[in-house]
């Protein structure tokens, strides 16, 4: 019996379910490994360090514009799990094709994988908090609004 001095109780809400992971969108972004390879075999961007950072910039772009201006959920652990993936495609094409030099090819350890790994997830986790601030700057400015 409810007293009428006394709230009414209601029952416990159930916490938020949280988004899943995009995991199309982790594997169209992990494909951007593929640029090294790519660039290799027809030259593009000429060798070594420009790039290396040719690709690296375009890689990061892209991620941050997917993530960021796309309303992709969970941006920080959506590009963590991206340059993970990254660097397992990475790994899977050193496997294979061994003349593109990764780090499972001849001239690569294996025990190198884990802390590859390791670093393609904090780039990651760099790239989701920089798409997460877009996105947090879009909802502000209005740019994030439902069509």
């Amino acid at each position: 019996m409810t007293s009428p001095h006394l709230p009414a109780q209601s029952a416990p809400q159930p916490a938020p379910v949280p988004a899943p992971v995009p995991w199309a969108v982790v594997a169209g972004l992990a494909s951007l490994a593929l640029l090294w390879p790519l660039t290799g075999l027809t030259g593009l961007f000429g060798t070594g360090a420009a790039r290396a950072l040719a690709i690296i910039g375009i890689t990061a772009v892209v991620w941050i514009a997917v993530v960021g201006l796309g309303r992709v959920p969970r941006p920080v652990l959506t590009l963590t799990l991206t340059g993970v993936a990254y660097g397992l495609v990475t790994f899977l094409l050193g496997l294979l094709v061994p003349a593109l030099g990764g780090f499972g090819g001849p001239d690569g350890a294996a025990w190198t994988v884990v802390p590859e790994l390791l670093m393609n997830a904090f780039w990651g986790a760099l790239a989701g908090l920089a798409a997460a601030a877009v996105q947090r700057l879009r909802r502000r400015t209005g740019g994030g609004a439902a069509r």
